[in-house]
């Protein structure tokens, strides 16, 4: 069997081997696609790929595992090994990767534990995932006939903590789990997180995160190295080729002659990994979450990146420029011409029924329970997207004081069916005064989780538990009696529109198109406020009208030849008659 070792540099079967990976997450690319996306890698001339196992896409409800289908992450690496790539894996409990709470699984929160910590009950979670998960990735280790090179301890931990107890035991788990190939950590390139974040002292390998000046970072790492007494290869284990993107900031972009100089530069001082080569898609809810003070920056659904390949897989700019320097300084690598996909225009495709939301809880529901306070998300057994709550108030006076206390991350106040407020982080807490026109009131609020933190200190905060929080208070006092109706887009099939709907108010909207020969598209989604599309029962994702993006990149695997339905859940009250698939995406100006 080859062999993979980590000396003064990295061998393959004995020969110096500089690593040239490129990030591409399986979970954020439709399987259909997982071909090119990895021929493309192998056509710039690299021989790596990389991704990150989120434990939140496999473990979603506690004690139910799933890999497969578009979870199968064994039919990745057979698709990357068939095409000659080697194949580095991150599977560790905390990922960050600008995903839904740093792919940690959000019942988590329910326990009482404290996380990426050596708190016994955290590491019994972890061990028992693990042992879904280890004996998988065993069976494509390189020493076992597979392509795996190596596999990460923690994900840039010395950004987080320095509990060197919970690193040992994590790497103890994947030991015991039968993992034989290399491990390493990745941390900032600079002595306070390296110090922090590694096990240099147990000889595990340490590799740095950076996306400029290399020579600079990699000689801080080799100061660590040195102080250290190890002799080890330099690799940038993310080398950031691109930024992710919030709402309402303008998109990210990087000059490609720039990049390429950069990638250059680190590529001859060492080993790298583009993050990201392709971004791909946060489908449905799985956006992460910025923390910057007081105030959370969900990301956008598009991962685009500004990667070599675009958000659907196509080279850009970048791609082509790195290939041609690559080309010109490593002439005996394998190069060859990217593979691209078309795409579909279809205008003016015409609104067929719509449906307001209160009046159809009854069907849009996947639950309804009672309980005398309300409660939060995670306790309801509900991970992402919107909650829904009830209750009635007593009239005492002819206008009263509502405020919602602690919701978590935007709600819309309803009073018997009309919409009194929306308020978002800083305005939750504000007084919202109401007309009490009858004896007794329908108060209905619907709260949207809007993406749980990925990175930094907040991952801890009460902030990551979901839903209408405290509760709402009238007057001096927190009102009682709520309904519960868990929204799940999953169940939104053989839906009846027969009722009236409702201007002004969230509502569905459904579309059809048929459809001869599906490709790729984009959804203007322009006239819509903000909400959420599935195309098929497939959940695409969110938009919302403050930008940077106004539209939603569908796959050509999520459409089907013949009818095709679009359905846009819309909170704002706005709509339209009728709907565009466009070439390319559409962009606010900001």
């Amino acid at each position: 069997m080859p062999r993979f070792e980590v000396r003064d540099q990295f061998l393959l079967d004995g020969k110096a081997f500089k690593i040239l990976s490129g990030s591409i997450h399986y979970f954020r690319i439709p399987p259909a696609d997982w071909y090119a996306s990895l021929y493309n890698l192998k056509a710039l001339g690299f021989n790596t790929v990389e991704t990150y196992i989120p434990w939140n896409f496999h473990e979603e409800r506690e004690g139910v595992f799933d890999a497969s289908g578009e979870k199968d992450f064994e039919a990745f690496l057979d698709l990357a090994q068939e095409l000659g790539l080697y194949a580095i894996i991150r599977p560790s409990p905390y990922i960050c990767a600008e995903w839904e709470f740093g792919g940690l699984p959000a019942w988590l929160l329910t326990k009482s534990i404290r996380i990426r910590s050596s708190d016994e009950k955290f590491l019994t979670y972890l061990a028992r995932y693990y042992d879904f998960l280890l004996p998988k990735l065993v069976k494509h280790q390189l020493d076992n006939g597979g392509n795996i090179l190596m596999f990460q301890i923690e994900n840039e931990y010395g950004s987080y903590g320095e509990d060197k107890a919970y690193l040992k035991k994590v790497r103890d788990l994947l030991l015991e789990g039968g993992i034989s190939q290399p491990l390493f950590t990745s941390d900032g390139p600079w002595r306070a997180t390296l110090r922090a974040g590694s096990l240099i002292e147990d000889d595990i390998l340490v590799t740095g995160n950076f996306g400029s000046s290399a020579q600079k970072n990699f000689a801080q790492m080799q100061a660590f190295f040195d102080e250290n007494g190890k002799t080890w290869p330099l690799m940038c284990m993310e080398f950031w080729d691109g930024w992710f993107n919030r709402w309402g900031q303008e998109i990210v972009r990087r000059n490609p002659k720039e990049l390429v100089e950069a990638v250059m530069e680190a590529i001859e001082l060492g080993s790298i990994n583009l993050y990201m080569f392709h971004g791909g898609t946060n489908f449905g809810f799985k956006n992460g979450c910025s923390a910057r003070g007081q105030t959370d920056l969900p990301q956008i659904t598009s991962y685009d990146y500004d990667a070599l390949l675009d958000e659907s897989g196509n080279p850009t700019a970048k791609y082509f420029a790195l290939q041609e320097a690559l080309k010109a300084r490593y002439p005996n690598l394998w190069f060859d011409k990217p593979l691209t996909k078309s795409f579909m225009e279809k205008k003016g495709i015409a609104l067929e029924d719509k449906m307001s939301l209160l009046d159809n809880l009854d069907q849009l529901a996947s639950y309804q329970i009672n309980c005398l306070y309300p409660q939060n998300m995670e306790d309801l057994g509900q991970n992402e997207g919107y909650i829904l709550y009830e209750t009635t108030i007593k009239k005492d006076k002819e206008e009263e004081r509502l405020r919602i206390i602690d919701a978590r991350d935007r709600i819309h106040l309803y009073l018997d069916g009309q919409l009194m407020a929306t308020q978002y982080q800083e305005e939750i807490g504000r007084d919202i005064e109401v007309p009490l026109l009858s004896d007794t009131l329908s108060i209905q609020i619907l709260v949207e989780n809007m993406g749980r933190v990925n990175y930094g200190h907040k991952l801890l905060a009460p902030s990551q538990r979901k839903g209408l929080g405290r509760g709402m208070m009238a007057d001096l006092h927190f009102v009682t009696n709520w309904t519960h109706y868990g929204l799940d887009f999953s169940k939104w099939k053989d839906l009846d529109f027969s009722k009236e709907w409702k201007k002004g108010v969230a509502g569905l909207y459904r579309y059809q198109v048929n459809l001869d020969e599906p490709s790729a598209t984009y959804l203007d989604v322009s006239q819509f406020g903000k909400g959420c599309v599935m195309v098929n029962h497939h959940l695409i994702g969110r938009f919302w009208d403050i930008g940077p993006t106004l539209s939603l990149y569908i796959p050509k695997e999520f459409f089907r030849k013949g009818a095709n339905t679009v359905l846009i859940f819309e909170t704002e009250g706005r709509y339209a008659e009728a709907i565009d698939f466009v070439k390319t995406p559409i962009y606010k100006e900001m």
